[in-house]
């Protein structure tokens, strides 16, 4: 592959560049007009938080080195991809109180349209015997800024790659890295991430890693649904249990919602990939995420369909874990065993779907992963898959 490459952070040489626009000439992605750039935001909370913004031609979408390379916003087309947080961001990490006592401080820089979790912890915060803050909620990696940031561009295919790392390090705790790469080509209705988590460390590891996934309008309206080829279906808790009926579909946005989360299994095709998607109430408008369940073995759907000046939004979330704390999943074996200088790596693609053609494509395709399955939806809780805390999501 014959490929051209601009470095625009390199903490090792000290490299930098604040402001960089790479147009379709440079790129020389001749078909379509492709662009790739880099910028930074000032005022209110995002002040000083760096962006790229990256557009196929077809998909656009925004990445947020300064926030752990979450994808903050996108658009395929027409479809707009995000949410509408209460949260003026992006938000800078300084202004993220991740060790606050609570455990919550993840919460005031929430609102991205693709956030991961981890890498020690992704799930409910946790507390000693003293109440003492363990893990934060959802992990630190998202709080984290990348220190080497490249853009690659393939002179014969014309993929855009966005290259980085992020360290998530604690002295004489633990010495993890996100290596990460989010690729996409002319013309394609979204984008790809290849993702690899390395201890550092000469000693062993437990991680942890979620992509926090997050829809609100357009997409999610009343009578959206979600799609998976599911083996079985739990509801978190007694709150959950109570719509286990419609685990699936979406309400229309309300004062006293009260958020829900359902945990699931799926099944996958041989080579071990399977697929999510959400639709709206139309069925002529979908966004799928496909991934191998051999890396990202469990999923949980978030429902959080408040009021829409509160956060209108549900999750999807493909995960080496259930999202309970982190003591609870390592008893149940649901962590990542790294050894020294171990790594681990992970693919995620979101697919926008545009008209009732290709969604109605996509719900076959997932369909065809479930027609040899007799899917389970329970009614309560599993105390294997449950954990006892209740914190929000």
């Amino acid at each position: 592959m014959t490929a051209k490459r601009w470095t625009l952070t390199d903490y090792a040489s000290r490299t930098h560049v604040d402001v960089i626009k790479l147009s379709q000439r440079e790129l020389g992605t001749a078909a379509l007009d492709c662009t790739v750039g880099k910028r930074t935001l000032r005022g209110g909370l995002s002040e000083g938080v760096e962006i790229v913004e990256v557009d196929n031609g077809t998909c656009q979408f925004t990445i947020l080195p300064t926030r752990g390379l979450s994808i903050w916003k996108a658009q395929i087309e027409t479809l707009p991809l995000g949410w509408n947080s209460p949260i003026l961001g992006p938000v800078h990490p300084d202004f993220v109180p991740q060790e606050e006592a609570s455990g919550l401080g993840f919460l005031d820089g929430f609102d991205e349209l693709l956030v991961r979790c981890g890498l020690l912890s992704n799930g409910a915060p946790e507390f000693d015997e003293s109440g003492q803050l363990l893990y934060p909620l959802h992990g630190r990696v998202s709080n984290r800024p990348a220190h080497r940031l490249e853009v690659m561009c393939d002179a014969e295919t014309g993929e855009i790659t966005i290259e980085g790392e992020v360290d998530d390090r604690r002295f004489h705790c633990w010495n993890l890295r996100l290596s990460s790469q989010l690729r996409t080509r002319p013309g394609e209705r979204g984008f790809r991430i290849v993702d690899c988590i390395t201890n550092l460390s000469a000693r062993p590891i437990c991680a942890q890693l979620l992509y926090h996934v997050n829809f609100g309008k357009p997409l999610l309206q009343e009578g959206s649904q979600v799609v998976t080829p599911f083996q079985r279906v739990v509801p978190r808790d007694a709150r959950a249990a109570e719509d286990i009926a419609t685990w699936d579909t979406y309400q229309a946005p309300r004062e006293a919602y009260s958020e829900q989360c359902y945990f699931c299994r799926l099944t996958a095709d041989q080579h071990d990939m399977t697929q999510a998607m959400l639709r709206n109430a139309a069925g002529d408008r979908g966004l799928s995420m496909h991934w191998n369940i051999t890396q990202l073995p469990y999923f949980t759907v978030w429902k959080n369909t408040v009021a829409e000046e509160d956060g209108y939004v549900t999750g999807l979330e493909p995960a080496t874990n259930f999202p309970n704390q982190r003591s609870f999943e390592e008893t149940q074996g649901r962590v990542l065993q790294l050894p020294p200088r171990g790594s681990a790596i992970f693919e995620l693609r979101l697919e926008g779907h545009l008209d009732a053609t290709q969604v109605d494509r996509a719900a076959e395709q997932i369909s065809i992963l479930q027609e040899n399955t007799k899917p389970e939806v329970l009614c309560n809780p599993r105390p294997e898959w449950c954990g006892t805390s209740s914190e929000t999501d």
